[in-house]
């Protein structure tokens, strides 16, 4: 793999730390603003709402640079919303700069995944999209304790400190490693008219609820643990890097077999989290069980993260960058639906396990759109003879007459 790719994995790690690392800093932070926990929690949710309406336009503002450009830019973009979060003096200018470094979030992914697949051969653009979304699953394996960790030690501010160090580090390996790219000769008319097409919308349907049941489970996982499984609260963090582990595994998986069939990968890996969601609700009592099912179920999770991307990619085809970008913005409202979802059915009254379900139900929906786009993408292919995704074209019956296919 070309060492640009590990450039924008580090890109990454920085992304996916400052996304994921406020959790583990929300006491401190509703203590120093004087905010309550709910609404200090407010800075989770807005960074997520930020990823999703920030990543598409800013994508087009950005259509006249050339992608290493619009990528330098975008961490730019980074490293200033997490300087301003680490000097900020108040509750509003600290969800300022999450806005900020969430819309570097979701342009960043959505260029950087084009850029990835475009740096290697058509058949291992899926692998090197999982190897710059490996950045996104370490942070969680590594980023995110030791930046609690710090924060705990040395204050929140010190956390972001760290953070705008790794944009830094990241900048720097664009700017080196990342070669020149040409300036897309695709105009914004253009990019826009790919969200004209049928298979784009159901692709990005595909990431919304093909990756919400993640979020559902992984929202609540500390109370499913304290209050179900009897865990320690000081076994929270622990068991959430072993979650990470199984992210880290599963998207690597997830790009290989992408790799060699998109769409029939994508209904595996949902199917797989489908039934590891009614696991982790059948065996959260059990403490053992419960670990290898919530480490599995990561690793089912982020197996659909690289052929979820491609298949945008593949949709969008002539024009990725923008559908690319809306398709980070999907993964966010699948994860705003996942928490919001399994939020309510807790307070209707089901008990910490709903989640789980919530999430298999979700999970039930997604492996509808993806079949779905499995029918049509066989129907399409039909006509052209054997296809990627489809099945070998069933010879004219007798009295037929085929017609050629141009």
């Amino acid at each position: 793999m070309p060492l640009a790719l590990f450039a924008l994995a580090i890109s990454a790690f920085g992304i996916g730390t400052t996304e994921f690392i406020i959790n583990g800093l929300l006491p401190d932070l509703a203590a120093d603003f004087g905010v309550s926990i709910p609404v200090a929690g407010l800075l989770v949710s807005g960074y997520a709402l930020g990823v999703a309406i920030g990543g598409p336009p800013l994508t087009m503002l950005g259509g006249r640079l050339s992608r290493k450009h619009m990528l330098v830019a975008l961490m730019v973009l980074f490293i200033a919303g997490n300087l301003l979060s680490a000097l900020a003096p108040s509750y509003g200018v600290l969800m300022t700069g999450r806005f900020l470094g969430a819309f570097a979030h979701g342009a960043y992914f959505g260029v950087g995944s084009v850029v990835a697949a475009e740096l290697v051969a058509p058949g291992r653009r899926a692998s090197a999209i999982a190897l710059m979304f490996t950045g996104l699953t370490l942070a969680n394996v590594l980023g995110v304790p030791l930046g609690t960790w710090i924060g705990q030690a040395y204050g929140w501010r010190a956390t972001f400190w760290v953070v705008v160090g790794i944009g830094v580090v990241a900048l720097a390996g664009v700017l080196a490693l990342v070669p020149r790219q040409p300036r897309p000769q695709v105009s914004i008319r253009q990019e826009l008219a790919t969200f004209r097409s049928g298979a784009v919308w159901l692709a990005l349907a595909m990431t919304v609820f093909g990756f919400a049941p993640v979020f559902a489970v992984i929202t609540f996982i500390a109370p499913m643990m304290t209050d179900v499984g009897g865990f320690s609260p000081g076994a929270v963090p622990i068991v959430m890097a072993v979650f990470g582990v199984g992210l880290v595994v599963g998207n690597l998986i997830g790009g290989k077999l992408a790799d060699r069939a998109v769409l029939r990968s994508i209904l595996a890996s949902v199917g797989l989290l489908t039934v590891l969601s009614a696991v982790v609700g059948f065996v959260a009592s059990s403490q053992i069980a419960f670990i290898v099912a919530i480490t599995l179920f990561g690793l089912a999770g982020f197996m659909a993260v690289p052929p979820l991307q491609t298949r945008v990619l593949d949709a969008a085809a002539g024009a990725p960058t923008l559908a690319s970008a809306a398709n980070i913005g999907a993964f966010n409202v699948g994860n705003a639906i996942g928490s919001f979802a399994a939020g309510l059915t807790i307070d209707a009254g089901f008990g910490y396990t709903a989640p789980a379900w919530t999430a298999a139900v979700l999970g039930l929906v997604g492996l509808g759109v993806t079949g779905l786009a499995l029918h049509q993408s066989r129907r399409a292919a039909k006509p052209a003879g054997p296809g990627s995704e489809g099945q070998p074209q069933t010879p004219a019956r007798p009295g037929h007459r085929r017609v050629a296919a141009r």
